[in-house]
């Protein structure tokens, strides 16, 4: 058992026989009352986000689950179809236990780590940063700088990010995938 403030962004916790992961969390001592921890938790298993505030020292079922490189192969347009990097195994996992928020950085042949239970993966987690090519953005005007600078750009699996007005068209960047943001353009 741990309690409130063992939490750490991707713990995972059992809450009413379902696996959530942390997401985010804040400690909050008001002046009157009892301090609690807001937390944001995603099921591991059907993706959903839900808001749960705790009381401070309330005590949770912490779950170890084990993290296995698995690598994405392909869909067949309801399943995405994962393999085992050690035994070669195709992992079949549905659009919900991926989560919407990593289908739009998820491309082919991408290596990322398969949250395991009693051998079983039960979810799919991404690198922090990945690589990925403008498909679509508009053009940059020369001397259109005065506010900063930046344009919307669409990455190839489908995420949209702000990036520098220089990149066109084919450019491969680098984005923070948790925070969504352009990082820099990989030559």
């Amino acid at each position: 058992m741990a309690d409130t403030s063992d939490f750490r962004r991707g713990m995972v916790i059992e809450l009413n026989g379902t696996l959530y992961s942390i997401t985010y969390f804040q400690h909050v001592k008001p002046g009157k009352g009892g301090a609690f921890v807001r937390t944001k938790l995603k099921d591991v298993m059907e993706g959903g986000v839900i808001d749960k505030t705790f009381r401070a020292g309330e005590k949770v079922k912490e779950v170890r689950l084990e993290r296995r490189p698995i690598q994405y192969t392909y869909t067949d347009g309801q399943l995405y179809y994962f393999m085992n990097m050690e035994t070669y195994e195709q992992i079949p996992l549905s659009g919900e236990q991926i989560g919407e928020d990593q289908l739009q950085y998820l491309q082919e042949n991408m290596e990322c780590q398969g949250l395991n239970r009693d051998g079983v993966v039960l979810s799919v987690e991404l690198p922090q940063f990945v690589e990925l090519e403008i498909v679509e953005t508009d053009p940059g005007v020369r001397g259109d700088t005065a506010q900063g600078g930046a344009k919307r750009a669409q990455l190839a699996p489908g995420a949209v990010v702000q990036v520098p007005l220089f990149l066109e068209v084919g450019d491969v960047v680098r984005v923070d995938r948790t925070e969504g943001k352009y990082i820099t353009r990989v030559t």
